[in-house]
């Protein structure tokens, strides 16, 4: 009752009843309990009106095409980020920092090609990496050594080149099996006489020829270095022997010019 005794009050009150409002979510989303479902929603990059305390984010099934410095907004708590479905052609190296709690990643049926190992440290908890269905022709082993965590990898349908650049992912998948999901649909695209055999049948005698012929960059730079430098050299190495040659020869002539200057003068 005491809540009507001057307007200032009542509106106190009523500011008291009033219920408190629901965490941010897009219009493009339906958050609920922590999580956001913004699939199939043609979005061409993530929502910024996102509550932080998501800690599940679906955006499969849209347009997105690039993940930035600056695509997601604050999400310290998000645990699975779903983004199957798009068109990302690129990660930045720090689109996903801040995400350190998270522990699935599912990228899979997208058109990506290269991805660096700067782009996933800050996933020290990540336990899922869904690769399938990319562009994936290589990659880099140290992308996934940047996880300390991870406990399944997808790889499988991408066009794997197994040419002699794909023995170091071959060998952490040898020796991180038990984390590859799928092992038997791991394939090579390329070279033709490889196609649709299984990365995981090769063995070690299958890369000899590669470790007998291989050179690594430090052996190019090398020879590029020694090699110009071997012809400066022996170009000096010609003309100084030349200058030394022309020299003996002058000084072998000159007493034979006194000689002959000195019996001409006595005539």
């Amino acid at each position: 009752m005491g809540c009507w005794r001057s307007p200032s009050t009542v509106l106190t009150c009523l500011l008291l009843l009033r219920p408190l409002p629901s965490p941010a979510c897009s219009a493009a989303c339906r958050c609920s309990s922590g999580v956001a479902d913004c699939s199939q929603h043609a979005l061409l990059e993530v929502p910024q009106s996102l509550s932080t305390n998501t800690s599940v984010l679906w955006l499969g099934y849209n347009f997105i095409t690039v993940l930035g410095p600056r695509s997601f907004p604050p999400l310290p708590g998000l645990l699975l980020l779903s983004l199957p479905h798009n068109r990302l052609v690129l990660i930045h190296r720090k689109a996903l920092v801040g995400f350190g709690a998270l522990q699935e990643l599912d990228l899979s049926n997208n058109y990506l090609t290269v991805l660096t190992p700067e782009t996933f440290m800050p996933l020290i908890r990540l336990a899922t990496l869904n690769l399938s269905s990319n562009k994936l022709e290589e990659l880099d082993p140290q992308v996934l050594s940047t996880l300390p965590q991870l406990r399944a990898l997808l790889l499988h349908d991408n066009p794997w080149a197994c040419s002699c650049d794909i023995l170091p992912l071959w060998r952490w998948l040898s020796l991180n099996s038990e984390k590859v999901q799928e092992k038997s649909s791991l394939l090579c695209r390329i070279p033709e006489q490889l196609n649709k055999y299984p990365i995981m049948a090769f063995r070690n005698e299958s890369f000899r020829q590669c470790e007998e012929t291989s050179l690594f960059a430090e052996h190019y730079i090398a020879f590029l270095t020694i090699g110009p430098f071997s012809f400066m050299a022996s170009i000096f190495f010609c003309t100084f022997t030349g200058s030394i040659t022309v020299l003996y020869h002058n000084l072998r002539r000159e007493p034979h010019f006194w000689r002959r200057s000195c019996i001409c003068r006595g005539l």
